[in-house]
This record gives C-alpha cells, structure tokens and sequence, in this order.
C-alpha cells in the first residue's frame, strides 16, 4: 500500500508547519520512490511521533537542488501535541538540512496549494571570475559584468498578468498558463556583497521552471546574449525559443508562501509564518 493509499480518511486535525531546507542533498521537494526528497524525510520525521498521520502536502514542489526559507507544509494527526511540541519533536527527527520553524493548528484536509495568495522565489547571481566555497550550490556565478539597468528594464513587461506559455519547461504540459506577478526586483550588491544580485519574483502561481526561465533570460539580455525586446517577444508569441537559458537550480530560494488561513495557536508566536 503506498502512503497515499494510506490517507483515503483525514484524520482528526491537521497541523500547519513552515519549514526551510538546503536542497542540495535532495531530489527535490516531491516524494519519490528510489530518491531522497524532502518529503520523505518530513513524512519519516511526522511518522516517528504518530504512525497513523497523513503523509505531507506541500504548497510548492520544488525541484532538486532548490532550497526554501518558508515552505508551507500540512498533513493530519489524531494526536493531542501542541504546536511547540510538534516543531521541537519534528526537528529533532529530521536531518540538519530541514528545520521547521514554525507549526500551528489547522483543519485536516488542508492542503496548502489550493489556498495560496502569493508565492515569493529569490534567485541569487554572483558576479565575479572565480567560485566562492561559502556559496556553492546556492547561487549561480556569471563571469560576465551584469548590466543591471538592462535587466530592470526586460523584466518590467512581466508585470501584471499574461500567458505564461513560453516561460515554462517542456515536461509542463498543462493548458492553463495565465498567471500573475505581482513584483519582479532586481537587487545589485545584496547583504552588502558588491558581488551579489538577487533576482525577486513575486506571482500568484509559477509553473515548472518559470522562474528559472525567467533568471536565465534576463541574464543573457544583460550580459549581451539576448535583445531586449526578446520578453515582450516570447509573451506575444508564446514561443520558449525566443528565450534564454534556464538558470541553474542551486540560486533559487522559496522565500516566502502567503495563504489565506495560517491557522490557529502558533509557535513560535513570534516567528512569522510566510516570512513575506
């Protein structure tokens, strides 16, 4: 019988976490069945305190490599643990690469993508000829000068809402691929680092690898690669070919999920629950 199988029935309340984690070791967030991902190391952890819990649900499935500061995670229990004594039991079970950071109360059955406002990726560009072994496989290194100016201006065009169709992988295939941003920011010399861009996309809903397409895209218009004019292009016309590479997965963070219930008796009460 597979986990899922095994959750026909919600059991009698479901607790609400968010949680962070470096994405290097893992085959990304979603469980898979030969890999190590993170939630099967969040279903173990959840499984060790009470075996009869749900597996987890995750509001996003971020791909391998990918790291996150504000994961929204939920799954079901029948236990009576209070929320401080999920988030010291549930880290002490888990690998020093995943911390949760905050748990509360919710209804059972939530599931934390249907009830999304906002999700918030920051992708993290470094500048500079040689590799720093205090960032490895947490940002993307570009040995060229980044035009920043250039960049600011081609990511403009992405504002507001469109059809999405060329910004996405080729193994997406779903028909729906209007979505909205809401916030697009290119930030130069990030945490006092001369070196450092951060890139800061802010949507509705992201499909597989947008943002990615999207990073990879505005840096090749702003060392010289690409026109311009190539975004406006490739929303008109729908056509992934228009557009450039598709960043590196180690440069790209979750930083933040906003949902339309955080549920109730929080811990900490002063850790905020999205970091929006």
């Amino acid at each position: 019988m597979t986990p899922e199988a095994n959750d026909a029935k919600p059991a009698g309340h479901g607790v609400l976490l968010t949680v962070a984690y470096d994405g290097r070791p893992f085959a990304g967030f979603a469980r898979q069945p030969t890999e190590r991902t993170v939630a099967g190391e969040l279903d173990g952890a959840v499984r060790s305190i009470d075996p009869r819990a749900t597996v987890v649900r995750g509001a996003s499935r971020t791909d391998a490599g990918v790291h996150a500061r504000a994961q929204r995670v939920a799954f079901d229990t029948e236990m009576s643990i209070p929320s401080r004594g999920w988030v010291m039991a549930l880290n002490a079970a888990l690998p020093e690469e995943i911390v949760v950071r905050r748990a509360a109360v919710i209804a059972p059955a939530f599931e934390p993508r249907f009830h999304g406002i906002s999700k918030v990726y920051r992708y993290v560009l470094l500048a500079g000829a040689v590799a720093d072994p205090f960032l490895a496989g947490r940002c993307w290194r570009i040995g060229e000068r980044l035009n920043h100016d250039t960049m600011r201006r081609a990511a403009a065009p992405l504002l507001g809402e469109h059809d999405f169709a060329a910004f996405r992988a080729a193994g997406d295939e779903r028909t729906d691929t209007v979505r909205r941003i809401f916030r697009i920011e290119v930030r130069s010399g990030s945490g006092d680092d001369p070196r450092l861009t951060e890139i800061l996309v802010e949507g509705n809903r992201f499909m597989y690898r947008m943002v990615r397409i999207i990073v990879g895209s505005l840096v090749d218009i702003a060392v010289g690669r690409l026109e311009e004019a190539r975004i406006t292009q490739a929303l008109e016309r729908r056509d992934r070919a228009l557009l450039g590479r598709t960043a590196p997965p180690g440069g790209l963070f979750l930083d933040s999920v906003r949902l339309d219930d955080e549920g109730t008796d929080p811990w900490p009460f002063d850790e905020v629950a999205s970091l929006a």
